[in-house]
């Protein structure tokens, strides 16, 4: 059976700055990429926001040199996923989905989280050419166009506010006939004079030949005076909420209602001593590429000190 001394599941921006960290410290890491190399950030084009690329940087492009960088500190990365965790005895022992047995001494949890969709066909046709699950990351790209933002909560609140600073018109598409957001939130989208607010709607499809132009959409749909139209758009963002990818790990480690990986205080210590979460997998709230490698940095350290207690 593979021993190993730090094991990193995932390969966004958090678990290879981890595997950066942690192979200067000389622990071997070996990384496991998952489900999506690079991560979620790899679904959109250019990121501008990340420090260090004035010009911005194709998504791709940046995750392949993060990976090349923890290589050169002798990361050794692997394809594959981590389909069991039992971290109930040590070494802690996971199975990848090719059957795979591991033991581990340290593992470093950075499985991310995947923004969640309407479950439209035509969301994975417009993907990253109108489409977005990230105001923050592809705003900039519609500065004076025409938007609109997907949910009432928090998030699609904010999203639509952020937008609104950059865009000529952002439409607010509701389900309920009501904002389920906080009342501040609600008070700050009601100031914007360009937020506009489609209650009790529902998108149906989206349509465009090159790239997006509109979305379909209904008024109370299935009620006797429903109605359909089509509401011309050039950016469709997605607001209604993440789903951290940590199944796995249910009933392992301490997880909060929404399913994100509690850590402890300022620290990326999880309910198992010698497991470490960073990145979006255990942050609810600010889900960026280059906190997510704050934390990544934060877990190797934390794994290091843990390693020299054994």
């Amino acid at each position: 059976m593979d021993r190993i001394k730090c094991l990193i599941i995932g390969s966004g921006p958090a678990g290879y700055t981890a595997a950066i960290y942690a192979g200067r410290a000389n622990l071997s890491p070996v990384l496991y990429c998952g489900l999506q190399t690079g991560g979620q950030l790899t679904t959109t084009t250019i990121v501008e926001n990340f420090p260090g690329y004035p010009d911005g940087v194709d998504a791709n492009q940046m995750m392949m040199d993060l990976q090349k960088q923890a290589k050169r500190f002798g990361a050794d990365i692997r394809d594959g996923i981590i389909t069991k965790a039992d971290f109930s005895s040590r070494p802690f022992k996971l199975t990848t989905d090719r059957g795979v047995e591991l033991e581990a001494d340290s593992v470093i949890v950075a499985t991310g989280a995947s923004a969640k969709y309407l479950g439209l066909a035509d969301e994975e046709k417009y993907k990253g050419e109108g489409v977005s699950a990230c105001a923050t990351c592809d705003g900039f790209f519609y500065r004076k166009k025409v938007v609109a933002v997907v949910g009432g909560g928090d998030t699609a609140c904010e999203e639509a506010s952020y937008l609104a600073g950059l865009c000529k018109k952002v439409y607010m598409i509701v389900r309920k006939p009501y904002l389920r957001a906080s009342d501040i939130m609600k008070k700050r989208v009601a100031e914007a004079e360009n937020i506009e607010i489609l209650f009790e709607t529902n998108t149906v499809g989206l349509y465009g030949e090159n790239g997006l132009e509109g979305a379909h959409v209904v008024y109370r749909k299935g009620e006797p005076d429903e109605k359909k139209y089509d509401l011309p758009i050039d950016g469709f963002f997605l607001a209604i909420g993440h789903k951290p990818n940590t199944e796995v790990f249910s009933g392992q480690l301490e997880l909060d209602a929404q399913g994100y990986i509690v850590t402890k205080g300022k620290t990326t210590h999880t309910s198992v001593e010698g497991v470490f979460a960073a990145g979006d997998c255990a942050d609810p709230h600010y889900q960026q590429a280059v906190v997510a490698a704050a934390t990544g940095a934060e877990a190797a350290l934390d794994a290091n000190e843990y390693l020299q207690t054994l």
